[in-house]
């Protein structure tokens, strides 16, 4: 039985990591613990692996596992086929990948009917042999007759029941087929076509009407794009090599010279490869494709989920909320600090003879419930109701806040559990104004595939889909943290170590105890037992709590060490929480002990000095230009705009027309590319020019890279560069005096 040394040696190879930190992760992960914990309060048995490298363990963990299962089963069909040789066994149990393993197992495999079971059943097994053998004097006709009988009446007949044979032995063989598969991988290529009569049905698929293009370059959206065609029935689908280059390899290992039996094992190698290798190579290549296809889109999406849910939060402020509509005018609703419902109303502002009655409205609701943000929902009537509101000059910030996937919260189980008594618009509205709070907080009750920040998202596999968004909204939820007392149950149930029953006890023993006061109240909450305490504390913050520590990411194990160094430091532990210059004084290595190392307290230092600070920078509201449909923009516009998804292929950016526009990867402005650092973010603002605009399709193609930098001569918006010490300064950058001698001296030459 294998055991967790067993794996963490290969582990440790593979991600390029020390063994003892692989055993460490998969002695943590046995144990019970979560990523999240592992990764912030276990990083001295680990060295400090962050979430991604620890999720990487766990998943080869997975991998190995299953491999293992898989290899068990093998052994034991063959074994109680009476067919294993220790060499065999051998080769097994040396099988390093899923594929290698299936392909030694193949010709042990119980089949259906074939061609070459109907040859063997007709005694034409030693013949196949014999033509293999490749003897110089062997006559192929002659032996054929030998192996006539009632089912076998010709010669011919004889021989294409010994190719048969040669056909699937060939095709089963291991060796042969990780050779014709390194071809595949290297050598490919994916062609479509249409399929005749289609044209009209088929017309977004029209790049791919003749596409060729080699499978170790296809990038993953163009491979989901063909796949999907070709699901639908409006694409005919090909992935192989040339076809004599697969022929001429096979020939090179299976036929010896030109013996007698040559032509007939020539024969035998193109039926096994056009019958039988090659579709089952594609078969496996397609699904390859496909997979790498999928975990590059979900990595896409996931990340994009990520920039989504760590969006700026305006924090705890009294909204007015807005769910803007034309013909069934606007829902407003008014929310507290909380974001707990105060008032509800309904206003006109697309009818001038209600004008009035809105302004009068809205003015009314900001003064008597104090409110200190406008919120406006981003789709139908969205910029018109922000220009609206912000011509009332109330003096508070207006805010056009995303609305996707609020009206799936609004029709939702949660959104009724929440507002039991109020219609979907009034649901929507407040979802509205709470993700200017807090967007992660209400983000959370959405299903992540709602949103509309992915690629491909409804093509690739659905429960990998989930399982790495699901993920993502764990990380983010822990990396921020959660203020016990106001989290909803939804919320809660993404912190680590508690489930969705777990937050259920939290919210309905808070409602009877009242506000948590301290962390170690938890452990009274039901069901929520040592384990669990030991994996949500850190993550679960009590503001204004009795413990100074409560409102901090430092977990309750380390309270007694912080104890001591305020101890040491003489001052009480609530004087010492936020003092940078106290902590200053600390020095970690003084508290290194067998249960906490350089890595915890160095965490511990920082907490210290800013204790529970929020990773997300503050939210910051938004002008979109004096244009508001596809019909006031033009090409050659220059405009700013907000990323609203990210894709491998390009950036969809919200210009404020109701209809985001795509740029282009190859129109990205190059330090977006080349620098990390400067990598391009979901909800960044950017300045693009308008390159096209196709009313008819609803396209509008943009570029940052000619809206940030001159072209051709003509006017643009120069990008700002970084300064070259090695540069000559130009006249312009010199001083008055400076400039006037450079000058001088120029008319001079």
């Amino acid at each position: 039985m294998e055991t967790i040394q067993s794996f963490s040696a290969p582990i440790a190879v593979k991600l390029n990591i020390r063994v003892n930190q692989a055993e460490a992760v998969l002695q943590l992960l046995e144990e019970g613990a979560t990523i999240p914990f592992i990764a912030r309060y276990r990083k001295d048995r680990t060295g400090a692996l962050d979430e991604v490298a620890i999720q990487q363990v766990q998943e080869q963990w997975n991998m190995l596992k299953a491999l293992t299962e898989r290899r068990h089963a093998i052994l034991k069909s063959i074994t109680e086929q009476g067919k294993m040789t220790a060499e065999l066994e051998g080769k097994i149990n040396n099988a390093e990948t899923l594929a290698a393993l299936e392909d030694i197992y193949l010709p042990y495999k119980p089949k259906r009917k074939t061609k070459a079971s109907v040859a063997r059943e007709a005694g034409l097994e030693p013949l196949a042999t014999l033509l293999l053998e490749q003897k110089p004097g062997l006559v192929p006709e002659s032996e054929a007759s030998q192996f006539l009988n009632d089912t076998i009446l010709t010669e011919a007949d004889a021989l294409q029941g010994a190719r048969d044979i040669i056909a699937e032995k060939i095709s089963e063989d291991a060796d042969t087929r990780a050779v014709i598969r390194k071809l595949f991988e290297e050598k490919a290529t994916v062609q479509s076509k249409l399929v005749p009569g289609k044209e009209t049905d088929a017309a977004k698929y029209r790049d791919y009407f003749d596409f060729t293009e080699p499978v170790h370059k296809i990038p993953s959206h163009r491979t989901l794009a063909v796949l999907r065609g070709f699901l639908e029935g409006f694409l005919r689908l090909g992935i192989a090599p040339v076809e004599e280059d697969a022929l001429e390899l096979l020939q090179r290992r299976w036929v010896k010279g030109s013996s007698p039996s040559a032509p007939q094992l020539v024969m035998a190698i193109r039926d096994s490869y056009k019958r039988l290798l090659q579709p089952a190579l594609e078969t496996e290549m397609r699904t390859m494709l496909k997979q790498k296809a999928d975990e590059e889109a979900i990595h896409v999406f996931a990340e994009n989920l990520r920039q989504l849910l760590l969006g700026s939060p305006l924090g705890m402020k009294r909204i007015l909320a807005l769910d803007p509509g034309y013909r069934t005018g606007c829902k407003v609703v008014c929310l507290d600090e909380k974001g707990d419902l105060l008032k509800t109303g309904l206003i006109f502002i697309h009818e001038k003879g209600k004008l009035d009655d809105a302004s009068r409205t809205v003015r009314r609701m900001v003064e008597d419930y104090g409110l200190q943000a406008v919120a406006v929902g981003d789709g139908t009537a969205g910029r018109e109701t922000e220009q609206f509101m912000k011509g009332l000059g109330l003096g508070l910030p207006v805010f056009l806040v995303n609305e996707d996937g609020a009206s799936v919260y609004s029709a939702s189980e949660i959104a009724r559990e929440e507002f039991p008594e109020e219609d979907i618009t009034v649901r929507g509205a407040v979802s509205i104004g709470r993700r200017l709070m807090d967007p992660l907080a209400e983000l959370v009750k959405i299903d992540p595939k709602s949103i509309g920040v992915g690629q491909y998202q409804h093509d690739v596999n659905q429960f990998r889909l989930k399982e790495r968004l699901d993920q993502t909204v764990v990380s983010c939820v822990n990396q921020v943290g959660v203020n016990l007392n106001t989290a909803s149950k939804h919320l809660l149930s993404y912190v680590s170590g508690i489930n969705a029953s777990i937050a259920d006890n939290i919210v309905k023993y808070r409602k009877e105890i009242g506000a948590f006061s301290n962390r170690n109240q938890l452990k009274k909450v039901p069901r929520l037992g040592d384990k669990a305490f030991e994996q949500s504390a850190g993550f679960l913050r009590i503001k204004d709590g009795s413990h100074p520590l409560d409102a901090s990411a430092v977990h309750p194990e380390s309270y007694e060490t912080v104890a001591r160094m305020a101890s040491d430091l003489k001052v009480e532990m609530k004087d010492l929480v936020g003092n940078a210059s106290l902590v200053a004084r600390i020095s970690p290595q003084q508290y290194v002990s067998e249960t906490i190392g350089l890595h915890t307290l160095q965490d511990i230092l920082h907490e210290l000095r800013k204790p529970g600070l929020d990773p997300r920078a503050e939210a910051t509201s938004f002008q979109f230009a004096d244009i508001f449909s596809i019909d006031d923009v033009k090409e050659g516009m220059i405009v700013p705009g907000v990323v609203t998804n990210l894709t491998r292929f390009g950036a969809f950016v919200d210009i404020g027309v109701k209809q985001d526009g795509l740029v282009h990867v190859s129109e990205i402005a190059h330090h977006y590319i080349a620098d990390p650092s400067e990598k391009l973010k979901l909800n960044q603002p950017v300045t693009v020019k308008v390159m096209e605009v196709d009313k008819a399709r609803k396209r509008i193609s943009l570029s940052i890279k000619q809206a940030t930098a001159p072209e051709n001569g003509r006017s643009g918006e120069r990008m700002a560069k970084k300064p070259n010490p090695q540069r000559k300064p130009e006249i312009a950058d010199l001083p008055l005096e400076d400039a006037l001698s450079a000058l001088k001296n120029r008319f001079r030459k």
